[in-house]
């Protein structure tokens, strides 16, 4: 495993391919952590001239997302010859305009640029705004879906090494121009107390397709890491090949090559303007503004609710998800890329600090009270996940048998302890970092996000819902989960400072899966939807898929993006859950010469 953070590499000789697969070392073996070097930025390590004072001021005055990634010296563009469709035209309005500037809108308008499309971006902030699901500092990028029913796990895989290569390509691409390296790998480490059914089906399907993994010997993990504390740990699986990608940097840094390439970005609120024809034809802009075009892209995560709430109010949900960076302690260099892998250990995700700005030690979610309830509605509780124990393996496309027989020889499975509860909630055990959502398998209240998030639930207030008006500052029962795990798992940081948190809504979709289809009401306009919590790091994908759709191109997984025809359940109310608890109540026999249970 590296340990030096100052001999990280952008290159386009030492990114070009996933890396290998080495075995985990010995403890032994891994040499002392060493602080990053006073002068030397890991994310950029090619000496270069900083730009002149005329790139400086071009840029400013050209794109706000290439000023903040520092893309001055960009090389020539390079954009395919248009393709003759009938989507693509001469003129002076755009072919195609996006709404949305985050990781799908982004991704999508700068590979249509490169199919040769006129493109106009149009977002209401800008990109990697705070409100935004794209403005945090990192996301993490994993091709372990283990816990997602039927088909969907193995696509989302698919999809995510593909996603994965498409990353390290654009730091190959432009890495060295905009003077940053997003795609960081760091492998990700699966830790459970036993086998569970997730860590299976993983391996099930790297197996089947051929994707480098390791079972590893909790032994050595906990000689090559001693801050980590896993003493009860004796599942452990390795995918070599994930790892962490600068999140708001990487929205700004696509924004500032589509730019560079030719495209256009607009500030100001978007709403849907002439239609003639069951086509729209035009967006007018809050400043006063109208901007035309023959076909129309919306990708505006968590907002797709309210911008056509006669379809998707009902089919999308929009819990808030939050994050604590624990400052690092000084010269201990230990928890700072690229010195510890991300993990994953039931409820919780995160991931080393990255230099040299080091955000801080990453966590998401958290680790319950030992005297804290789990309401009927599943708040107060862990992160765990839906599809994830003994009722998954039938909805997940792998038999019982095949689950069983991937457990590594000698262990002993947990498989069918962390079942999925009987509403869809996510059980204890699930996979980290995804709990909560619930309504994968069923048409569950889901949307719900433990760890200190919540879903659209009657006690939320309506300004909460809505990613224009939601707080999104963390109060101490966000913070609290966090710290309860780091001083569970990392000792060290028991006492350390919160270096800074970071919230952001996502959307989820009544099917559970991403939505790429033609709005129902205008063959012009395309939806690209539902990350589900999910989709940041598929955005180089989408981006691909979506173009191609978009130009007329077909694929066979078109079927399965398709609007969900299901709405979500109504949340429950306070009403609704006293007439439950009556009812149970009644239902249980009385015991001879005892009372009634709600007497008691």
């Amino acid at each position: 495993m590296p340990t030096d953070p100052t001999k990280t590499s952008v290159s386009p000789e030492a990114n070009s391919a996933p890396p290998e697969s080495p075995l985990l070392p010995n403890a032994s073996e891994l040499p002392a952590p060493s602080p990053p070097v006073a002068g030397e930025n890991p994310d950029f390590s090619y000496n270069a001239a900083p730009p002149s004072r005329r790139d400086f001021l071009k840029v400013a005055g050209a794109s706000a997302g290439a000023l903040l990634v520092g893309g001055g010296n960009l090389p020539k563009p390079k954009v395919a010859p248009a393709p003759r469709v009938p989507f693509v035209r001469a003129g002076e309005s755009p072919d195609i305009v996006v709404v949305g500037a985050g990781a799908w809108g982004g991704w999508t308008a700068l590979n249509l640029r490169k199919l040769g499309a006129k493109v106009t971006i149009v977002d209401a902030y800008g990109p990697g705004n705070a409100r935004s699901t794209s403005g945090d500092e990192t996301r993490g990028v994993r091709s372990s879906y283990g816990d997602r029913p039927g088909e969907l796990g193995e696509v989302w895989m698919l999809w995510a090494r593909e996603a994965m290569k498409k990353w390290i390509q654009f730091d190959d691409e432009w890495g060295r121009e905009l003077r940053l390296n997003l795609f960081h790998v760091t492998g990700d480490l699966i830790m459970r107390s036993e086998w569970d059914n997730f860590q299976l089906r993983c391996k099930v399907w790297w197996d089947k397709n051929k994707i480098p993994y390791q079972v590893l010997n909790p032994d050595d993990v906990r000689k090559a890491f001693p801050v980590m504390s896993m003493d009860d740990i004796t599942a452990v699986l390795y995918e070599p090949d994930a790892g962490v990608v600068r999140a708001r940097r990487a929205a700004q840094a696509v924004s500032a090559v589509f730019e560079h390439l030719g495209g256009k970005v607009v500030i100001g609120r978007a709403s849907p303007g002439k239609t003639v024809n069951g086509r729209l034809t035009e967006l007018k802009l809050d400043t006063g503004a109208t901007i035309r075009g023959d076909t129309f892209v919306y990708a505006v995560g968590p907002w797709l609710g309210k911008t056509f709430p006669e379809i998707f109010a009902k089919k999308t949900r929009v819990p808030m998800g939050y994050v604590c960076y624990f400052a690092t302690p000084i010269g201990d260099y230990r928890f700072t890329y690229p010195n510890i892998p991300s993990y994953n250990f039931p409820g919780v995700t995160g991931w080393a600090a990255l230099p040299v700005d080091n955000r801080g030690f990453r966590v998401r979610g958290g680790e319950r009270a030992p005297d804290q309830v789990v309401a009927a509605d599943g708040r107060g509780g862990g992160r765990g996940t839906p599809a994830n124990g003994a009722n998954a393996a039938a909805g997940s496309g792998i038999s019982n048998a095949s689950v069983a027989a991937a457990a590594p020889q000698g262990a002993a499975s947990g498989a069918g302890a962390s079942a999925t509860n009987a509403d869809g909630r996510g059980g204890a055990g699930g996979r980290g970092g995804r709990g909560g959502g619930g309504g994968r398998n069923g048409n569950a209240a889901g949307g719900q996000r433990g760890g200190g998030g919540f879903g659209n639930l009657q006690d939320v207030p309506p300004q909460q819902q809505d990613p224009d008006t939601s707080d999104r500052w963390a109060n101490q029962s966000q913070i609290d989960g966090p710290r309860r795990f780091v001083a569970h798992r990392f000792p060290l940081l028991k006492d350390a400072p919160i270096a800074q948190t970071h919230s952001c809504h996502y959307e989820s979709t009544s099917s559970g899966n991403f939505i790429f289809d033609h709005h129902p009401g205008w063959n012009n306009v395309w939806i690209a939807a539902g990350g589900n919590a999910e989709g940041f790091k598929m955005g180089p994908k989408v981006g691909d898929y979506m173009s191609k759709r978009v130009l007329g191109y077909q694929d066979p997984q078109d079927k399965l993006f398709t609007i969900p025809e299901k709405d979500f359940e109504p949340p429950p109310t306070p009403a609704d859950s006293t007439k439950k608890a009556a009812a149970d109540s009644a239902a249980k026999p009385v015991p001879p010469g005892g009372k009634p249970p709600g007497l008691r």
